[in-house]
């Protein structure tokens, strides 16, 4: 008696399951960390999560890329377009951008106290509450203009400039 009223629950139950799995895609990150992917096109791409830790990333293409939580730390980002690509809660601690384009993009919550930022477009970029040092800060700010589209927000008032 038991047995029949647990098959015709499971009976009852699995469509319910497999309609629910079928309705959100499966969310496996992915780990890229330590690899070598100069000039790769991650172009709007899903990349929620994805770890980059210590990749090489020279020239990469991710912009309107969703890197949502995604670890970039100590990637080498020189040249690579992240422009209008999400980093928000992305973790870009110790990574090298230099000649990087930013631009439109949202950082909201992200790490990069010890990220490298050398001649970086960032006109529209999104930074609240991102950390910097005060050294960082000041070059930021230097050449910080244009409001982010999808916020609204004004860069040099993310970045808190004077």
């Amino acid at each position: 008696m038991m047995r029949r009223l647990l098959r015709a629950l499971a009976l009852l139950i699995l469509p319910l399951v497999l309609l629910c799995s079928a309705a959100r895609p499966a969310q496996a990150a992915m780990d890229y960390a330590k690899q070598v992917l100069i000039g790769h096109d991650f172009a709007g791409s899903d990349l929620r999560g994805v770890t980059f830790n210590l990749t090489n990333l020279r020239d990469a293409d991710f912009h309107a890329a969703d890197l949502r939580g995604a670890s970039l730390f100590g990637a080498k980002l020189q040249d690579a377009d992240l422009s209008g690509a999400d980093l928000s809660d992305a973790t870009l601690d110790a990574a090298v951008l230099d000649g990087t384009n930013l631009s439109n993009a949202v950082l909201e919550n992200a790490f990069a106290f010890n990220t490298k930022f050398n001649n970086v477009q960032i006109a529209g970029a999104d930074f609240t509450n991102v950390p910097f040092r005060g050294d960082v800060l000041k070059t930021l700010c230097a050449s910080a203009s244009g409001t982010n589209p999808l916020t609204g927000r004004a860069t040099k008032d993310t970045l808190e400039c004077p």
